[in-house]
């Protein structure tokens, strides 16, 4: 899913708003056992990112490995 969203924010602001916009989204994704990567370009060139992989999913992952 990618979305975007373009604002008359100063880039100050929009630090500041990514900074909150992150922290909201993640305590919303991280009550569901799903893997994510939250990543926001905010003003001044800033990105703020956030990746979660639950234990379950972590697991799931490694069991898809054949050694060779």
């Amino acid at each position: 899913m990618d979305i975007r969203f373009i604002s008359s924010l100063t880039p100050e602001d929009e630090v500041r708003l990514a900074e909150g916009l992150l922290a909201a989204f993640t305590s919303l994704l991280e009550q569901w056992p799903i893997a994510y990567t939250l990543r926001i370009e905010a003003g001044e060139s800033r990105i703020l990112q956030h990746t979660h992989a639950p234990a379950a999913a972590a697991a799931a992952r490694r069991t898809d490995v054949v050694p060779s």
